[in-house]
């Protein structure tokens, strides 16, 4: 078996990384489709650099979204500033070609990666940052139970114009 199904959903499973995809995240985290989103664009990403990375955080809470249908590898997703005593955290995500984008895989990740955080990380808040010129994930933020919280205005220059960065929770008796 290629991936180990941590986290099951209905169509995507999320696994543990696997050093072997470093060249895949590594094609998608230089795709200014993708780093656009995050707000990555100006790193360059080499595939040394992603299994330095993988091999740092593929023990943690770090996880790769695979099509449950046929074990394709779609996209990433995970916590990130997690702080026990506080019981909160930040998540991440990103799907990295087209064709899966819009389809439900990344809510269905989210609502897998939230669920992991309150029940087995035992966080009480989830927090996340997304740009408000990203509708299509805001949309998905709020589908999973994110709502918003705050802005910080124009803190992100994309392509000569200010876009603001949305702050967007969920707390655990929100589910």
């Amino acid at each position: 078996m290629k991936y180990y199904k941590k986290l099951i959903g209905r169509n995507i499973y999320l696994s543990p990384m696997r050093i072997e995809d470093a060249e895949t995240y590594t094609k998608w985290l230089n795709d200014l489709s993708v780093t656009e989103n995050l707000g990555s664009s100006h790193h360059l990403i080499s595939v040394p650099g992603e299994q330095e990375w993988i091999r740092n955080n593929a023990q943690g809470t770090q996880f790769a979204i695979v099509k449950a249908e046929n074990d394709e590898l779609i996209g990433n997703c995970g916590f990130h500033n997690i702080n026990q005593m506080r019981q909160c955290a930040e998540v991440g995500i990103f799907i990295g070609d087209e064709e899966n984008r819009s389809n439900g895989y990344g809510s269905e990740a989210m609502t897998l990666l939230v669920d992991f955080g309150f029940h087995y990380l035992n966080l009480n808040n989830i927090m996340l940052k997304v740009f408000s010129f990203n509708q299509r994930a805001v949309n998905c933020y709020k589908k999973v139970g994110f709502k918003e919280i705050g802005r910080r205005r124009q803190t992100y220059y994309l392509k000569g114009n200010y876009c603001d960065e949305i702050l967007m929770d969920i707390i655990r008796s929100d589910r």
